[in-house]
């Protein structure tokens, strides 16, 4: 196995350091509050849906859906291809009518549709949601990469000892995410939306060429025996009491509902959620943000096997002890994508490997804080407490709120590790609990002509509230032991219920988070008298009726910033490749593939600016 170098912590300080150069970088363009939340309107349909992918991506991918790859092996790749059909679905049905309407963020949409207070409503509770929940991804990347980083002896001695844990050696999990927090603050604040679509792109481009490396020689080791073997050993590993193997699409509670749940999940999600509506209203036109979408699902559509196929193959390296307990096979797994590069990537890959992975997860970090920020400075600030705010002091409560929702963020770091289940617990059961209540009045707002603030209000406190009521008390460890007893004995309808919906907590919570704002909205739908006057004040806007095509044109700094990059980058790897011989030819491939990518997007950017 290869160890982390000096070399790594090189190539790791140089990355963190560049990404942080876009964000100075971009501070020089952030002349007003349209600039830093919604990048002007100026952004690449390309640059938004691979931004969008990144979103998606964080430590999650590697910590949570990797380790469910290691210990049930295709079920991970099912479920990232919900993914994908979510997004093509959005890309269908609402990607463009978001850009169509003319307004910069999902906020503003909700105030002209329903009104101002359930701005407010979702602003603080999807806000701080979303930005606590964050902190657990801040803490999974927290632990790869202690996972990976010791200290040298004699460190404790010097005036940075707080920075290693006195068992181990390695270094804290707690000032790790301390400092990934402050990074991504510090990217957020500077260069607002604009540094988040370009460094989204470059770790989109890193993470895509050292996974492609990866693949083929972790398909070398002995213990795989090649793509063949790794199919052979596929089958014959079984992963759970139906006798499931590796090979198996679904596995566990990871069942054909669950893949449905999430691919419905995932619409609203995608289609609802402001995160991934920023990205729809920061490009030039409606079919741009169509696009956007499009390229999103498509990314997930090719490239979950290519993703998964190291923490699979790491199963048949490394296998799940017998005597291991839950928490012993949750702690391996979190960490077997990792442990599988570290299996064969020489110095200075391992280190960028995890500089891609910290950046991944700062991607999508800076994306919550940045539309965050924006919704408590517009929505909160700027409508509430100072509606004559200059342009020049919105963007610096905006980086006020930025500082103040990292804080948020760091909470969670410290909680949801203990929540039942750990991180990947928490991430699956909120997401299915709550992303549905979350987001549905709103798609449900852009198609409906009736519905008001009434109904959205209804929805989402009912559609909240009961998914609560059944995750804390009907799913809870009492209850479920209790009913399960109760019903075999006396038949009892509602302690049936209760089995029930412990069966599967899984599908339980989405099936549950669907239901509720339906039963609210049908009724409003089917006996509200006319149309709404939101529904004509939103469907009024200037840009509504008429979109002009030339109006505002995608900016080509994204693609000029990522290319020279990605060759930097490249060269590094290239210098890299003549320093250690023993793994020249990986390094020199590695460099080139990067070069290359870089040059092509020069090159294109040239070709396109000849041609206009």
């Amino acid at each position: 196995m290869i160890g982390v170098q000096l070399t790594d912590y090189i190539v790791l300080l140089m990355y963190a350091a560049g990404l942080i150069g876009v964000g100075v970088f971009f501070s020089t363009r952030v002349k007003n509050s349209s600039d830093m939340f919604a990048a002007g309107g100026q952004s690449p349909w390309w640059v938004s849906g691979l931004s969008g992918f990144m979103t998606m991506f964080s430590a999650g991918t590697f910590v949570v859906w990797g380790g469910i790859a290691y210990r049930y092996g295709l079920v991970a790749v099912s479920i990232s291809l919900c993914y994908g059909i979510a997004a093509l679905f959005v890309g269908w049905t609402v990607a463009g009518l978001w850009r169509k309407l003319g307004v910069e963020s999902a906020a503003e949409f909700l105030e002209v549709r329903y009104g101002r207070s359930i701005v407010q409503l979702y602003t603080w509770l999807q806000g701080l949601l979303l930005v606590f929940s964050l902190g657990g991804t801040v803490y999974a990347l927290s632990a790869v990469v202690t996972e990976l980083i010791i200290l040298p002896p004699g460190w404790e001695e010097t005036v940075f000892a707080f920075l290693r844990e006195d068992n181990s050696g390695q270094l804290s999990e707690m000032w790790t995410s301390i400092l990934v927090l402050m990074a991504v603050v510090v990217v957020t604040l500077s260069g607002g939306l604009w540094s988040v679509l370009v460094t989204d792109t470059l770790q989109f481009i890193v993470l895509s060429v050292s996974v492609i490396v990866v693949v083929p020689l972790i398909l070398n080791v002995e213990e795989v025996g090649g793509l063949l073997g790794l199919i052979k050993g596929a089958k014959a590993t079984v992963v759970d009491d139906s006798g499931r193997t590796l090979a198996s699409p679904v596995a566990g509670d990871f069942t054909w509902w669950f893949l449905l749940g999430w691919v419905i999940v995932h619409y609203f999600k995608i289609g609802g959620e402001w995160a991934f509506v920023q990205r729809f209203t920061c490009v030039p036109s409606s079919r741009d943000a169509q696009k956007s979408a499009w390229l999103f699902g498509v990314m997930y559509l090719l490239s979950p096997l290519l993703w998964m196929l190291p923490a699979i193959a790491y199963r048949l390296i490394t296998p799940i002890p017998d005597s291991a307990d839950n928490a012993a096979i949750n702690s391996i797994s979190e960490r077997a994508y990792i442990n599988a590069c570290r299996e064969v990537l020489p110095p200075g890959m391992i280190g960028l490997m995890v500089a891609a992975m910290i950046s991944a997860t700062a991607s999508m970090a800076t994306t919550q804080l940045n539309v965050y920020a924006g919704a408590f400075t517009k929505e909160f600030y700027q409508r509430i407490l100072s509606p004559r705010a200059s342009e020049k002091n919105l963007v610096l409560v905006g980086r006020i709120f930025t500082i103040a929702l990292g804080l948020v963020a760091l909470a969670g770091t410290f909680i949801i590790p203990g929540a039942k289940g750990g991180y990947t617990g928490y991430i699956i059961a909120v997401t299915s609990a709550l992303a549905i209540p979350l987001t549905m009045p709103t798609i449900w707002g852009l198609f409906s002509k009736r519905v008001g603030l009434l109904s959205a209000w209804t929805a989402t406190i009912a559609g909240v509230g009961l998914s609560l009521f059944v995750k804390l008390w009907v799913q809870s460890e009492s209850a479920a032991e209790t009913n399960a007893i109760s019903a075999e004995e006396n038949g009892n309808l509602v302690q049936h219920l209760i089995y029930l919906a412990n069966l599967n907590t899984t599908v339980t919570d989405w099936v549950v988070g669907l239901c509720g704002p339906l039963l609210v909205l049908i009724p409003f739908e089917l006996f509200a008298r006319g149309n709404h006057k939101g529904w004509e004040r939103a469907h009024s806007l200037p840009s509504a009726e008429t979109e002009s095509t030339d109006a505002v044109q995608a900016s080509v700094l994204p693609a000029i910033l990522s290319a020279w990059t990605t060759v930097g980058i490249g060269g590094v790897m290239l210098v890299l490749s003549i320093i250690h011989t023993e793994d020249r030819i990986t390094l020199a491939v590695f460099g080139v593939l990067l070069s290359t990518i870089g040059l092509g997007i020069l090159a294109l950017h040239r070709a396109s600016s000849s041609k206009t």
